[in-house]
């Protein structure tokens, strides 16, 4: 749900793996795809699916066994609805987008015993529409029931993602994984959108990476007063992570900022500084972020 970089790269390699795999999608990329079919760009191998299901209405599709959802946080509570007629009784829902407050959402939908979390590590972007293309060697999934349990949904899950490629691991703590994923992207994305640059440039300089460590710490700090299980050197862990990225990537909300598309910014920075002021933890570096980036945070091209 969502056949844009996320969701096309996930599923382009699902379908070659042989799984069934139908793209919801829509504008000028679904046009493209049905024309020309869909191709992803990486080094860890290209793909191109010449004849995928693509459509822009879920009700042709029919019950699934797993909806992953992955349009941008705007979208989450529109995609959702739109994709009831996929969701049968047995049908479990993933999302793969960024945030913490994202599980909660698609549980107030559906109900929580349908959501399994659901975390991604990867680069990648519509390079132009029907080509989806990769920065660096990582594509890294890591799926987890809310609970904790070990299911067999969920367990067909990983394996599906494992044999299309995806480095997948199984967490039984996935809220804890989601708020990993939300530090370094709190941080990635908030400081390589902010200078305008890519993550070479931030590490390379010793000010801006110090500033990037801050943004990641005080997500730590607001995680913590939150009750996940962080442990608490991990910004720095992550600043040390940072030093391993492809010297030119970015995150995708400094791609969608240099594109002039709305901004995920409420959800990533904008969200730490409301979360904070909830729970009496200071981020006054997301707290710049989030309002010097705020005249962005709808798009300059709308």
């Amino acid at each position: 749900m969502g056949a844009g970089g996320l969701g096309g790269y996930f599923g382009a390699y699902l379908a070659q793996a042989g799984h069934d795999v139908a793209f919801i999608a829509r504008g000028a990329h679904l046009s493209a795809i049905r024309q020309n079919g869909l191709r992803v760009i990486s080094e860890l191998g290209d793909t191109y699916l010449t004849d995928p299901v693509a459509t822009d209405d879920p009700g042709i599709v029919g019950y699934v066994d797993y909806v992953i959802l992955a349009v941008k946080l705007w979208d989450t509570e529109v995609a959702l609805e739109a994709a009831r007629p996929m969701i049968g009784q047995s049908t479990a829902v993933v999302s793969l987008q960024n945030g913490v407050e994202k599980d909660e959402i698609l549980g107030r939908i559906v109900g929580s015993d349908r959501v399994i979390g659901g975390v991604s590590y990867l680069a990648v972007k519509i390079a132009r529409p029907g080509v989806i293309e990769q920065t660096g060697r990582v594509a890294r999934a890591i799926v987890g029931e809310l609970n904790g349990a070990r299911t067999e949904r969920l367990s067909s899950l990983a394996q599906m993602l494992a044999s299309a490629g995806i480095d997948t691991a199984v967490s039984d703590d996935i809220v804890r994984a989601t708020w990993e994923k939300f530090v370094f992207l709190v941080g990635v994305a908030g400081i390589t959108s902010l200078l305008r640059t890519d993550i070479g440039r931030v590490r390379e300089n010793a000010d801006a990476r110090s500033l990037l460590g801050d943004t990641m710490l005080e997500a730590v700090r607001v995680g913590l007063a939150l009750g996940v299980n962080l442990a608490p050197e991990f910004a720095q862990a992550q600043l040390r992570y940072c030093d391993t990225l492809p010297a030119g990537m970015r995150a995708s909300m400094a791609v969608d900022l240099q594109r002039g598309r709305r901004l995920e910014l409420p959800w990533l920075n904008g969200a730490i500084v409301r979360l904070a002021g909830e729970h009496h933890v200071d981020a006054p570096v997301n707290g710049v972020i989030a309002r010097a980036l705020s005249i962005y945070a709808n798009g300059t091209n709308t």
